[in-house]
C-alpha cells in the first residue's frame, strides 16, 4: 500500500479553472517547502508537464485506457513515492469519459480507485444558491465518492461570497476558499506550444506558475486543504515499478529481463525540464540497462556522444516545424542513426520529423513522406494491431493508443505499416530499426518494450547494422 496525502481536484465540467488551481497549489505548497506531485487524469502530457513544473518532480498522466485500470493505483504510487502531498487534475467534468465508460475511465473513477478526496472547483460567476443544488448533486450520484469540499472560482464580490458559502452550508459542503475574478489569469504560454516551455524550463512559464502559486496561497485554505489531504487512507496495492519482473524467464528480454552487455547510450528527445514523452519511459529504458541522455531536438546540433538508439515521444509540438527543420545538422544525425539500422522509435510530430518534409520545410528525410498541416484536430483512443514486426512490438501485438495532431502524412503508411485498427487504413512506419507513427502509446501499459527497445539498441551498437 502506499501512504501519500492526495487530492483530486475536479469540476462540473472543462473550463472551471481547474488546471489554474492544480497549478497553483502545487506550486504554492512546494514554495512552503512541502515535497509534492503532480498527475492528470487522462492522456494531456502538456497538463502534466506544467504540473511537473510546478511540483519541481515529473508530472504524470494516469490515463486507465492507455495502461489499464488496475495500474492506476500502481503508477499514482510510483509517482507520489516520498511526497508529502499529491495533486491530481482531473479532465472534463466529474463523471465524464471521452470514451463512453465513466465506471473506468473518469476522473471519478480515478478518484475512488485512489481512494482520495475530492475538491470540486465550482464557476461561479453566474451562479446564486443553485451551487448548493448543483454540488449535492454530484455528492450525492455516486455513493462511493469522497466529495471533500468545493473551491469558489469568479466570486464576483464580498455579498455574492457570503451568499454562496451559506447556500453550502446548509447543505454540509465545506468550502476551501473563494478566488475573486481574474485572481487566476490566463498567464500559461499559449497551447500552440505544447510541452516546449516545460521542457526548456522557458522563464515566461516558470514565472507563470509562480504567480498561480500565488494567486491561489492568497486566496485558499491550505492548511485546511492539507489537513484533508492527510485524512485519505492507504492507496491499495503495490506501486509500480520500472524494474525487470523477477519471475520472468532469463532468456526473454522481451518478458523484462536485461540481456548481457554494456549499457547502450539511448537519446531520448526533451530538455532540462523533462521528456517530449512520459517519464515512465526513460524509467523503463534505465532499468533494463540503458544510458539515457536527453537531447533537445530545438536546439542541440547533435546527437549524444555514443548514441544507440532514438526515443522521440508524442509530446514535440507541431507549432515548432520551423526550428525543427532549421537544425539540419541534427536532422542529418538523426538521418544517418537510421539508415545504420539503429532503433528509432517516434511519435506524433516525431513521425513528422522524420518525413521529407512538413509544410514544405525540409525535415530528417528518413521517411519518404510528406507532412501538411491542417486546421482540424485528429484526436481519440485508437485500439490497434501491429502489421509488422518492430522493436516496439511484434506482429499481431495489440495496443491502445492515442492521437492528437493537425498534420497529415501523405501516404499514411509505408510499405511496411506499423498498426492498423478498425475503421481506418493502416498507419505508420517501420524501416530497418524506425519505428514511427501519430499513434502515441504509454509504454507502462505495455510489458516488456523497455527491454526490447534495450536489447535492440545493444545489439546494433555491439554488432553494427546493414549499411
Amino acid at each position: 500500500m502506499t501512504v501519500v496525502p492526495r487530492l483530486v481536484l475536479s469540476a462540473p465540467s472543462s473550463g472551471h479553472g481547474t488546471s489554474a488551481v492544480a497549478l497553483g497549489l502545487l506550486a504554492a505548497f512546494a514554495e512552503r517547502g512541502l515535497d509534492v506531485a503532480g498527475f492528470k487524469v487522462g492522456p494531456d502530457q502538456v497538463d502534466a508537464g506544467y504540473l511537473g513544473l510546478a511540483a519541481g518532480r515529473p508530472g504524470r498522466t494516469l490515463d486507465a485506457r492507455l495502461v489499464g485500470p488496475e495500474r492506476v493505483p500502481a503508477l499514482f504510487g510510483h509517482g507520489a513515492a516520498g511526497a508529502g502531498l499529491a495533486v491530481v487534475q482531473g479532465t472534463m467534468g466529474l463523471y465524464d469519459s471521452v470514451a463512453g465508460q465513466p465506471e473506468t475511465e473518469s476522473t471519478a473513477a480515478v478518484a475512488i480507485a485512489l481512494r482520495s478526496p475530492v475538491v470540486l472547483v465550482v464557476d461561479v460567476a453566474a451562479m446564486g444558491q443553485s451551487v448548493a443544488a448543483l454540488v449535492h448533486g454530484f455528492r450525492a450520484y455516486d455513493e462511493q465518492l469522497w466529495l471533500g469540499g468545493v473551491i469558489l472560482n469568479r466570486v464576483a464580490s464580498p455579498r455574492h461570497e457570503a451568499m454562496l458559502r451559506e447556500a453550502l452550508d446548509d447543505v454540509g459542503v465545506p468550502v476551501y476558499g473563494a478566488v475573486r475574478r481574474h485572481e487566476l489569469p490566463p498567464v500559461l504560454p499559449a497551447r500552440r506550444h505544447g510541452l516546449a516551455p516545460v521542457v526548456g524550463r522557458d522563464a515566461d512559464a516558470v514565472r507563470a506558475v509562480r504567480r498561480l502559486g500565488e494567486a491561489v496561497a492568497a486566496t485558499l485554505d491550505l492548511d485546511r486543504l492539507l489537513t484533508l489531504a492527510r485524512s485519505a487512507p492507504p492507496v491499495p496495492g503495490e506501486p509500480w515499478s520500472p524494474e525487470p519482473a523477477e519471475s520472468a524467464g532469463p532468456a526473454d528480454p522481451a518478458a523484462g529481463i536485461v540481456p548481457p552487455g554494456g549499457s547502450p547510450v539511448i537519446a531520448v528527445a526533451g530538455g532540462p525540464g523533462g521528456d517530449y514523452g512520459p517519464a515512465e519511459t526513460a524509467e523503463l529504458l534505465r532499468a533494463a540497462g540503458a544510458e539515457v541522455v536527453r537531447f533537445d531536438p530545438l536546439r542541440d546540433e547533435a546527437l549524444p556522444a555514443g548514441a544507440a538508439a532514438l526515443v522521440v515521444g508524442g509530446g514535440l509540438p507541431e507549432s515548432y516545424a520551423e526550428q525543427l527543420s532549421a537544425n539540419r545538422r541534427l536532422c542529418i544525425a538523426v538521418a544517418e542513426l537510421a539508415r545504420t539500422g539503429r532503433p528509432v522509435l517516434a511519435e506524433g510530430t516525431g513521425l513528422l520529423w522524420l518525413a521529407r518534409e512538413l509544410d514544405g520545410l525540409p525535415m530528417c528525410g528518413v521517411l519518404d513522406a510528406t507532412g501538411v498541416s491542417r486546421d482540424g484536430v485528429v484526436v481519440g483512443y485508437r485500439s490497434a494491431t501491429a502489421r509488422t514486426d518492430s522493436v516496439l512490438a511484434p506482429a499481431g501485438a495489440t495496443v491502445v493508443g492515442y492521437k492528437e495532431h493537425r498534420a497529415v502524412l501523405t501516404p499514411r503508411a509505408g510499405q511496411a505499416p506499423a498498426w492498423s485498427w478498425d475503421g481506418g487504413a493502416p498507419e505508420g512506419f517501420v524501416w530497418r530499426g524506425v519505428h514511427a507513427s501519430q499513434l502515441m502509446v504509454h509504454w507502462a501499459g505495455q510489458p516488456g518494450v523497455g527491454a526490447r527497445v534495450v536489447a535492440a539498441a545493444r545489439a546494433a551498437a555491439t554488432l553494427g547494422a546493414p549499411a
